[in-house]
C-alpha cells in the first residue's frame, strides 16, 4: 500500500501536544476550512474497560467519529467514519491510530505519532492508504502534502505560538 509521511518539530511539551490531538476539537483546529468541515456525531465505547467518559472530548480508543466533509464547497458532502483503533501514551511517547470504517478511501490507516524530549516534541504523520480506483496516484500525493502542510504549521501556530 502506498504511504505518506510527515513530521514537524514543536516547541511545546508532549503533555500539551498530546491533550490537543486527543480532543475532537484538535481535529476542527487542524482540518482547513476549505473542507468545510462537520463533526456529525461521535460514539465513545461505554464498556468497563476503558476509561472513556460519556461527557468528555478524549479520543479514546473504540471512538468512532461520524464526519462530513464538502471540499471547496463544490458537490455533495462527503461522509466518513473514523475510527481510533488504538491509543497509547508513555512517559516520553504517545500515539494514536485511526482507520477509515466508511470514506472514499477502501483502505485507510493513520498513525500519529509523539516523541518527547524536555519542552519540544516531534510530531509524527504516516498514512498507510488504497485508493479508490478513479484517482491517480501523484494527484493523492499532491493533496496530502498540501492537507499535512497545512496541519503541521497550524499546530507550530496553535501550540509553538508561532505566527501564521
Amino acid at each position: 500500500m502506498p504511504t505518506y509521511e510527515r513530521e514537524t518539530w514543536l516547541d511545546a511539551p508532549l503533555d500539551d501536544v498530546w491533550a490537543f490531538h486527543s480532543a475532537v476539537d484538535g481535529l476542527r483546529a487542524l482540518t482547513p476550512d476549505w473542507m468545510h468541515l462537520r463533526v456529525e456525531r461521535i460514539d465513545r465505547p461505554t464498556d468497563a474497560t476503558t476509561d472513556a467518559d460519556p461527557a468528555s472530548d478524549e479520543l479514546v480508543a473504540g471512538t468512532d467519529i461520524y464526519l462530513s466533509v464538502r471540499p471547496f464547497g463544490l458537490g455533495p458532502r462527503q461522509h466518513v467514519v473514523s475510527h481510533i483503533a488504538t491509543r497509547e501514551r508513555r512517559s516520553d511517547t504517545a500515539y494514536f491510530v485511526d482507520t477509515m470504517r466508511d470514506g472514499p478511501f477502501p483502505e485507510w490507516e493513520h498513525t500519529h505519532q509523539f516523541f518527547g524530549d524536555d519542552e519540544r516534541t516531534l510530531v509524527r504523520d504516516r498514512i498507510r492508504y488504497r485508493l479508490p480506483l478513479a484517482v491517480p496516484g501523484a494527484l493523492s500525493n499532491l493533496a496530502f502534502e498540501a492537507m499535512f502542510r497545512y496541519r503541521h504549521r497550524r499546530t507550530r501556530e496553535i501550540l509553538s505560538g508561532e505566527e501564521p
